[in-house]
Order: C-alpha cells, then sequence, then structure tokens
C-alpha cells in the first residue's frame, strides 16, 4: 500500500454545515475490504484485535480499528491509527480475502443535532435513535451513491464513500444542511 501521506486529501480544506449541523472530512486512515466465512471470524477476530460483529447493522471497536458488518460474510475494517490490517488479517492462518481499499474510500464526519435530517436529505434509511442506534451501520445509498454509513455518536455519524464520489456527498450534504433548522 502506498502511504496515506503521499496522496493528496480528499476534500482537503473542505467545510460546511449550519448551527446544527457540521460537516468535516475525516482525516485519512486505512481500510480493508473483508470477506471470510463464518469459520473464520474467531481467528480473524483475534489477529485483527477486535470482535468481527456477526449480526446486520453492528459495529465493534477497539482502539483506533472499527469493523462494520456489511454481510454475512463481509466486513469494512476501518484503522485510524497505525494500519497493518492486511497483515494482521494475514496472520490469522483463516481462509479470507483483504483488499486494501485505503485509496479509493474517504468519510465525512457529520455531527449535530440536525445530522440525521442532513443525511436523510439523502439517505432513505430510518435514522432514528431507536431504528438506527449508535454502532449501528448499513451500505446504502446517498443521493445517487452507494455509501457505508455508521452511526458513531446519538447526533453523529461517518459517511464512508469512494474518493471520486467525496465532493458530490459533501456538496448534497452541504445543501441538506441548509432545509434542517
Amino acid at each position: 500500500m502506498a502511504e496515506l501521506a503521499t496522496r493528496a486529501v480528499p476534500l482537503a480544506g473542505a467545510h460546511g454545515g449550519t448551527a446544527s449541523v457540521r460537516l468535516k472530512p475525516a482525516s485519512p486512515a486505512h481500510r480493508i475490504s473483508l470477506r471470510a466465512g463464518e469459520d473464520a471470524v474467531s481467528a480473524l477476530s483475534t489477529a485483527l484485535g477486535l470482535s468481527l460483529p456477526t449480526q446486520p447493522k453492528t459495529s465493534a471497536s477497539s482502539g483506533s480499528r472499527t469493523a462494520l458488518w456489511l454481510g454475512p460474510d463481509e466486513w469494512l475494517v476501518i484503522d485510524e491509527g497505525e494500519g497493518g490490517l492486511v497483515e494482521a488479517a494475514r496472520s490469522s492462518g483463516a481462509v479470507h480475502s483483504a483488499t486494501d481499499v485505503s485509496h479509493r474510500n474517504t468519510a465525512i464526519l457529520i455531527e449535530g443535532a440536525g445530522s440525521s435530517d442532513a443525511l436523510n436529505g439523502g439517505c432513505p434509511l430510518d435514522l432514528s435513535l431507536k431504528a438506527f442506534p449508535v454502532g449501528a451501520c448499513a451500505r446504502t445509498l446517498f443521493g445517487k451513491i452507494e455509501v457505508v454509513l455508521l452511526r458513531t455518536g446519538e447526533q453523529s455519524f461517518r459517511l464512508e464513500c469512494w474518493r471520486s464520489f467525496s465532493e458530490y456527498a459533501f456538496g448534497l450534504l452541504r445543501e441538506a444542511a441548509l432545509d434542517v433548522e
């Protein structure tokens, strides 16, 4: 993997939002798209240092790492620290596929009392705390693009998208925030 610091950061200098919705680009992070069968979950969890979630719409975090359940055999694993995700997965000895997507993806952080309303400007999910509690995640649509959405707090979200769509996603969020009171 090329070093994260050697590539232009998507959305560098971008800012937006309102009094009730704050938008900012997330710091660069290491990511893998992980695919594995049920029999490999335990070994991979040990190797990655966190319990891979096995229930729909759930995530798990430990230290600088977060794993998001995307399907019965699929996770997005994000490390905001030193990385080493592919190597850790390899050391598990379990049959799996780990693809480094660190340079493909970027993230936007959405915070504030109107954050769920701003996201619903382009996302069809019910983002109420009851339906989408803290720690919930889902692959969904935002406007015309596929994203992975993680609720990080009662009034905060992380929207993962491909870097080529990041300006579109940020712009749509900025416009939706203007409609939130």
